[in-house]
Formats: structure tokens, sequence, C-alpha cells
């Protein structure tokens, strides 16, 4: 019988070994570009010129998408397109840009209110987060889709103040499940129109707190019994009370955080499209200003 030598043997089993040690090279590299491809590890961009803005005939959106952390990368673009639809179906100026600077007391000045559009992780500088800060508080309107209170960033008001609660985790892997959104504020006319049980399928938030705790108005919450909470093995429910959608006054202005909206498939549902575009009405004062001269609890 023929036997394989010494030599051969180590020579075949290093062989082996540098194979594997290729592979899982092969595979950190993909997990890496997978990673960055995604937007996370990126060192922040902050832009310190504005863009030149065009004529804008009020009432005027503006529609910001910047990201320095996870991209939405589907969700992004198709709620551009659906505000700019909407912008063209009420005769609303409609400005898209992904570029900070625009967060400056002159340019600001023009718009009645901001869409943060799936914004993540820390987009703006100091004196540009005061002047947004200040552009809220004396009246101007805010929303945020999704992304932006996913507590990404490092501003604590954003956060703790203007979203209103922190982002703690959604479920994986079962990420997009279909759940049942229960319409507590079905007298308010931003959520007149849905059923008082809304079954979708969407990536569901959890969130470290209630922002009811803040006094804010809860317009829809989340039947936890109609979905799977759970991250990697977590339990991350909330519980009874679950919000997803809420709205408050902010000083003399108004903001509403919307957490459903990762697919784009969202930014097409008839339902969800009649709800942005009633809390854009909203937030830019357009169905008359409920927080006018209202003093402020959640500074």
């Amino acid at each position: 019988m023929q036997t394989i030598t010494r030599k051969p043997l180590i020579t075949w089993l290093l062989r082996i070994a540098l194979a594997v040690m290729l592979l899982a090279a092969l595979a950190a590299a993909y997990g890496y570009y997978q990673y960055r491809a995604a937007g996370f590890g990126r060192t922040p961009v902050f832009e310190t010129e504005p863009p030149a803005l065009p004529t804008l005939q009020h009432p005027a959106i503006l529609v910001f998408s910047k990201t320095n952390s996870f991209i939405h990368k589907e969700a992004i673009p198709a709620a551009e397109a659906l505000f700019k639809n909407l912008g063209k179906n009420n005769d609303w100026s409609v400005y898209v840009t992904e570029n900070g600077a625009i967060h400056n007391p002159e340019d600001l000045a023009e718009f009645d209110a901001i869409v943060w559009n799936n914004v993540t992780g820390d987009v703006l500088t100091e004196a540009q987060q005061q002047a947004m800060i200040n552009y809220i508080q004396n009246g101007g309107g805010w929303i945020g889709l999704h992304g932006a209170g996913d507590s990404s960033s490092s501003w604590a008001w954003l956060i703790d103040t203007l979203v209103g609660a922190r982002f703690n985790q959604h479920p994986y892997p079962e990420q997009f499940q279909q759940a049942t959104m229960v319409i507590e504020g079905r007298d308010d006319p931003i959520v007149s129109h849905l059923p008082p049980r809304w079954e979708r399928v969407d990536e569901w938030y959890s969130f470290t707190e209630s922002p009811r705790n803040k006094g804010m108005t809860i317009l829809a919450t989340l039947d936890e019994s109609t979905y799977t909470q759970d991250f990697r093995g977590e339990n991350i429910s909330m519980g009874a009370d679950h919000p997803i959608i809420w709205k408050h006054c902010q000083g003399r202005g108004r903001a509403l955080y919307s957490a459903p909206g990762h697919t784009a498939e969202s930014y097409a549902e008839p339902d969800y499209i009649t709800l942005l575009e009633r809390a854009t009405a909203w937030a830019a004062g357009l169905e008359g200003n409920d927080c006018d001269g209202k003093i402020d609890s959640h500074r």
C-alpha cells in the first residue's frame, strides 16, 4: 500500500489552511464592503456652503435627505418623488436637497415646513443645528420620516426633544413583518381617513420610552400581538403602549414623527400618501396653527 510521506502531507495541509484564510479574508472584505455600502463607518461630512435656492412660492416645503449613517437607498428616492408629486397636486413649492448648509436662518425662512426624509447620523454643524431649533421654535414645521428617528445622531435635542423618543431596535432577522397599527387619534384630520385598525408591512421600530410620557399627541400605536418583537433573540417589546406616529408643539412650531417608511412601497400606499399629505399641511400651518402662542413643555 502506498503511503503519503510526511512532507507532502504538511504541504497539503498548508495549502488547505491558506485556502481557508483566503476565503475568510474574502468574506471579511465582502462584509466590510456591504457595511460601507449601507452607509455605516463613514466620517461625517458637513456642508458649509448652502445651495442656491430657486424662486419659491408659498407654501414651500424643504425635503432634506442627507445621510451620514445607514442609507435607505430605496425609500429616500421614493419619498422624494412622492413629495414632488404632492407639491404638484397641492401647488406647493417643494425643494429637495442633501446639503445640510441649507439649515441657516435666511434659507429656512423661505420654507413653511421641513421634511427630514430618512436622515441618519450627524448631518448638521452646531450653527446649523441652532438655526433649525430657532426656525421650529419660532413657528416652523418639521416632519421626521422613519430613519430620521433612529437615534444614530448624537444631537440630543433632535432625538429627545424634537422626535421625543429614543430608538431601541427593530425586529431582525424577521425584519419586515405585517403588523396592525391602531389609529388612536381618529378625530385628528391627519389620520381620520384611516380604519381603526390598519394592517401593513414595514420595519417596525421600538423605542426605549413612550413619547406619551412627554405629553405628545399619539396618532397611532402598534398592536404587538400582531407581529414578533425579536432582535437576534432579544425581546424589544414596548408592551401595551407602543406609539408609532405622534405629533406635538415645539415652541410655536409643529413637529410630527412617523416611524413607518423603510420601504419604497410605503410611499406608494394610498393611505400613507394621504397621511403624509395631511401631516405636511399641518406642519406647514396650512390647516391653522394650533401651536401658535403655546408654551413648549418639551425643551
